[in-house]
Order: C-alpha cells, then sequence, then structure tokens
C-alpha cells in the first residue's frame, strides 16, 4: 500500500538533499554528486515504499562495502532520541532509509543490525526492519525483544509489540509463530501494563491481529486478561475487542 503523494514527495531529491548533508559531516568519502543523480535519475514515477528502498540503495552504493562500518556511519547521524510518541511520519520521517539499508543488507549480522534497529526505533521505527531477523534468527531475535519488552525506553517496548504483530499493516505476514503463538503471547504478558499510550496502541492491535490469524488462542489469552483489574489491561481489551469485535463474536 503506498502512501498519498502529500508524503511520497518527501521521498524525493530533497531527501538525498539532506541525506547527503548528514552523512558528509561524518563520512567525507561520500559521494553527494553520485547519490544525488541516482536519485534524480530513478526516483520518477516511484512509490512511496519503493523511493523508500531507492534511497537504502544508493546510499549503500555510496558507503564502505564492509556492513558494519556502513551502519557505524549511519548510525552516527541519528542525533537525539525521539522524545514523543510519534511514530514513521514525523520530523524523523528521513530516518526510514536508513531502517530499510538495515532490513535489506544486514540479515547476515544479526548483532550489529539489531542494534541498530534499537537505535533507529528510539527516534523512527524499527518494525519493518527487525521482520527478516524474526523470520531467521527467531529464538535469538525473541531473546532481545524480550529485553526490548522489559526496557525503560517506551520505544523499545512498543517495537516489542509492533515488530511481532503477524499482520502490521504495509508489510508481508509473519507467520512464524502463527501455529505456536505461546512465545509471543509472553511477551505480550510483559507489556499487558504498560502505562504508555504508545505501547498500549500497538498491543491492543497486536491482539486483533491474532484475531484475525489464530483466533482460538488470543481469545483464551483475552479471557485470562479480562480477570486483571489494572486500567491499562482494562483499556488494552476494550481497543482490541473493539476492533475485532465480529471476530470475537463469530
Amino acid at each position: 500500500m503506498e502512501k498519498d503523494n502529500s508524503i511520497t514527495k518527501y521521498f524525493g531529491e530533497n531527501l538525498a538533499e539532506l541525506l547527503s548533508d548528514k552523512l558528509l559531516k561524518v563520512y567525507k568519502d561520500f559521494s553527494k554528486d553520485r547519490y544525488m543523480t541516482a536519485i534524480r535519475e530513478k526516483v520518477v514515477g516511484l512509490g512511496y515504499t519503493q523511493r523508500i528502498e531507492l534511497h537504502a540503495d544508493e546510499i549503500r552504493n555510496c558507503l564502505p562495502a564492509d556492513y558494519k562500518k556502513a551502519s557505524s556511519i549511519l548510525l552516527e547521524i541519528l542525533g537525539p532520541e525521539n522524545p514523543n510518541e510519534t511514530g514513521m511520519f514525523s520530523e524523523f520521517y528521513w530516518i526510514m532509509p536508513l531502517g530499510k539499508f538495515t532490513e535489506k543488507y544486514g540479515t547476515d549480522d544479526f548483532d550489529t543490525s539489531m542494534f541498530a534497529i534499537e537505535e533507529i526505533t528510539k527516534r523512527n521505527t524499527g518494525e519493518y526492519a527487525v521482520r527478516p531477523f524474526i523470520r531467521k534468527y527467531p529464538e535469538q531475535s525473541l531473546n532481545r525483544i524480550r529485553e526490548w519488552a522489559c526496557s525503560d525506553n517506551f520505544h523499545l517496548r512498543r517495537l516489542a509489540s509492533e515488530g511481532l504483530r503477524p499482520k502490521l499493516p504495509w508489510a508481508t505476514k509473519l507467520d512464524t509463530f502463527i501455529g505456536n503463538p505461546a512465545p509471543v503471547f509472553e511477551i505480550l504478558e510483559i507489556l499487558k501494563e504498560d502505562e504508555v499510550m504508545f505501547v498500549k496502541k500497538s498491543v491492543a492491535n497486536h491482539l486483533t491481529d491474532w484475531l484475525k490469524v489464530n483466533r482460538e488462542s488470543v481469545v483464551e489469552l483475552i479471557s485470562t486478561w479480562r480477570k486483571s483489574e489494572n486500567r491499562h489491561t482494562v483499556w488494552i481489551i476494550k481497543k482490541a475487542t473493539k476492533n475485532g469485535l465480529l471476530l470475537m463474536d463469530s
């Protein structure tokens, strides 16, 4: 699904200019001319997601071939963490190609990439970048995601839920745990009393996803959560079951 032109327009030459200037401050060998020319020639007619991938590809062409070095350079331009409960389309929109870079080129380096995803999500979101790693390294990923769920950083706690959603919008279906959702539900258990709305909305939407892909298992989980008097858990259940009302009643 593509975003409308009001958003897509921000991912053309203007973004190449912005990223070039940031990268040149930390990596003097970055070829702004090469990057700008490639974007100018290839971006016309592309939708939002295609443009993000194009930027990731062309950034890759202008950085060291060594993935660790390239990733380190990209992390240097991130700047301060986002203090607000905002997702992708905010003042940190320009980071999105960095997430795509990690998602596309970092799957052979779990530790470097997961660290990058952590830093990216504190400013934008790592919910798309993390999914290939969940598929390739399910146990390792669950261990790291469990740490995120217990983090003091609400961006990481949200990522613990959002990254594992089986039907995340604008992403391919994550079917790794559909037949056995118990490991995912263990992580949601950690988050079910979270006080931050940004996290609570993700957990509620996550439960709604499960109503669509493994209704029997999640109905059992929701039934258990209904016994709680915690106001945050109550809110999550109300939101999740309202989103999936027909599925709950069927």
